[in-house]
């Protein structure tokens, strides 16, 4: 697979690319300018890795060659033992490193995400876990340089929340945080639980990528109805005093968003039509898979809201992802924005499946048109 072929195409690939950046009209179509970009960038860190594996083969050969010698003397020999031994233990993480840089990205994967977390059965300990889980992809961006803003929420009694819908945004989110989404179970002493009884309730997770201008997402004025009206809870002097609030109501889909975090009408739309372009792009990308019969989707989950994926035990310290069958014992660092190992095993797992159905043939498949 790894192979001077294979080297040759990638120099050909990167030559080709570097001469259409290099066209002077090519900057006056942004986007397809940006794609040629990344494109390059990912070409070129490929097209060295490989070098690098071919540079491990060919050590692996050398010193294989000495050893081989007859006539070789025993110190020569010993050095080429050693030397061979550090070369066989580097190759196969260099070639599966390599492997992984020829998986064909996912368009999606750069994007910024829309997290929408909703209390599901447990009632106000439902509602509490839904904060708690706010709270910790919240301090799990900022732990990685990510930028968090509230869109819409709705504060329940005794703490945390009914529902509640923010953004990310930074490098990678979605591609870090697309597993997340599904049932969130949670068992543990709730506070209003006087006899010290464990319960157990969920909140339910939805992950959208956000859709960007060159997306093509119609919404026909005739087809979106808009409400206006006073915005409730957490948020501000403006709240309950001012019509703020929006709501915005896709006729042909049924699709229901609001934003009430902003002072102002047109702040809140803007943030309201983020949320729905995003809805209808998964809509409509869910209609075109079942439309195509494409059932291509990962074991570890689609990212929607139909399945239990994990449960977080806290009297045992103990959180469990139930599609991987991870079980880690630092619940309370975890809780906390410590989702790193988490979300490393998720997708190193994503990573494993996507290698069992690679085809060398979707690698340069249609890259040479214009």
């Amino acid at each position: 697979m790894i192979d001077t072929a294979f080297i040759r195409q990638l120099s050909a690939r990167l030559a080709e690319l570097e001469k259409q950046l290099s066209d002077s009209a090519a900057a006056a179509h942004q986007p397809k300018f940006r794609d040629r970009i990344r494109e390059h960038a990912r070409v070129r860190k490929l097209f060295e890795k490989a070098e690098a594996v071919m540079r491990l083969r060919k050590g692996v050969g050398d010193c294989r060659e000495i050893l081989g010698q007859a006539d070789a003397d025993a110190g020569m020999k010993a050095m080429a033992r050693e030397e061979l031994a550090k070369l066989e233990a580097a190759l196969p993480a260099a070639e599966k490193d390599c492997l992984v840089d020829m998986l064909p990205p996912d368009p999606t994967d750069s994007r910024n995400t829309i997290m929408e977390i909703r209390a599901g059965t447990g009632g106000d300990e439902a509602a509490l876990f839904a904060g708690d889980l706010c709270r910790m992809y919240s301090r799990y961006a900022e732990s990685r340089g990510w930028k968090v803003g509230l869109i819409d929420a709705s504060p329940s009694e005794l703490g945390g929340y009914k529902e509640v819908v923010f953004s990310i945004e930074g490098e990678a989110v979605y591609r870090t945080l697309q597993y997340e989404g599904g049932i969130h179970r949670v068992q543990r002493i709730p506070m209003t639980e006087a006899s010290g009884r464990i319960h157990t309730s969920a909140a339910t997770v939805a992950v959208l990528p956000e859709a960007e201008d060159a997306d093509e997402i119609e919404i026909k004025p005739e087809e979106l109805r808009v409400d206006v009206f006073r915005a409730s809870g957490a948020g501000g002097q403006h709240v309950n005093k001012t019509d703020s609030a929006i709501r915005l109501t896709h006729l042909a889909t049924g699709i229901v968003v609001q934003s009430q975090d902003e002072r102002s009408q047109g702040r809140n739309r803007e943030k309201a039509m983020r949320v729905l372009r995003s809805r209808l792009m998964a809509f409509n990308k869910q209609r075109e898979d079942e439309k195509t019969g494409d059932n291509r989707r990962s074991q570890i989950g689609s990212g929607d809201r139909s399945g239990r994926i994990r449960t977080y035990n806290f009297p045992q310290n103990r959180l469990t992802d139930h599609r991987i069958n991870l079980t880690l014992y630092n619940l309370d660092r975890i809780i906390e924005g410590e989702l790193g190992p988490v979300v490393t095993a998720l997708h190193d797992r994503h990573v494993e499946e996507r290698l069992k159905n690679f085809s060398m043939d979707r690698l340069f498949g249609g890259q040479g048109k214009n």
